[in-house]
């Protein structure tokens, strides 16, 4: 006869039956509907961060960090008409820069960065914008967010940037939580289908900056609604699903 102790030690899940906590709060046929909708709502999303070639796109998003894209593009209007290759910026110097980015959060920092980047370009990559993650960090100002935007919006490559839009709806959604973007980052990439995965990003992104808001979600115009598990939602009904044309900002 087993005795009591025995009991409950057999009672125990062994190390190896633990399971792994889940990464989203939706089933796989839940997730490919919203990225379906998302698709279906914005067939070919666009960055709205405006630039010419990749040299230009590692400068606009590098300043876009505690900045908006529309000040960004405002700012580098003028700029890149000028200078959108490392050889024209590193001509135009730190000072000439600054003036023209001087409307944006820590310009100062950011002309250094920019002059210091289009550097490193020219000397260790013969002025052209390498295709890979890791050459992209090395160049001062650009981390893994930054190089992750550049590889999908440049390069074509299916990558998930995580900025503070997507952080906040990973975790407010459920759909991918994590404390760090790394984490959340990982997370999306094993829930989001392959074929869904190249725009991603960008859907994200844009339901986060014009729906699900940071201070109050716009419930009333969330196409996701019906399935959404957010705590703080404010109806179970979807709104229509209607095509968006891209529109350009700034």
């Amino acid at each position: 006869m087993a005795t009591k102790k025995s009991i409950k030690a057999a009672d125990k899940p062994s190390g190896r039956a633990k399971r792994r906590p889940r990464r989203s709060a939706y089933t796989k046929a839940q997730i490919e509907e919203i990225f379906r909708r998302f698709s279906l709502q914005r067939p070919e999303p666009k960055g709205e961060l405006a630039h010419t070639n990749p040299f230009t796109l590692v400068v606009a998003v590098a300043l876009s960090a505690q900045a908006t894209d529309v000040g960004v593009n405002r700012a580098t209007t003028d700029l890149f008409a000028i200078a959108d290759t490392p050889e024209k910026m590193l001509a135009l110097g730190e000072e000439g820069v600054g003036r023209h980015i001087r409307t944006i959060g820590l310009w100062r920092n950011k002309a250094k960065n920019v002059i210091a980047l289009s550097q490193k370009l020219i000397d260790d990559f013969g002025g052209v914008v390498p295709q890979t993650r890791e050459e992209l960090v090395t160049l001062p100002g650009v981390g893994r967010k930054t190089a992750n935007v550049v590889l999908s919006m440049a390069f074509g490559q299916k990558t998930l940037a995580v900025d503070t839009h997507i952080l906040r709806l990973a975790n407010r959604l459920k759909l991918a939580p994590g404390k760090t973007p790394d984490a959340v980052e990982q997370n999306l990439l094993a829930i989001i289908p392959d074929h869904y995965l190249y725009h991603a990003h960008h859907w994200l992104i844009l339901h986060g900056r014009y729906v699900c808001k940071a201070r109050k979600p716009d419930c009333e115009a969330c196409i996701i609604a019906d399935l959404c598990k957010a705590d703080e939602k404010m109806t179970d009904s979807a709104a229509p699903l209607v095509e968006i044309a891209f529109q350009k900002i700034g």
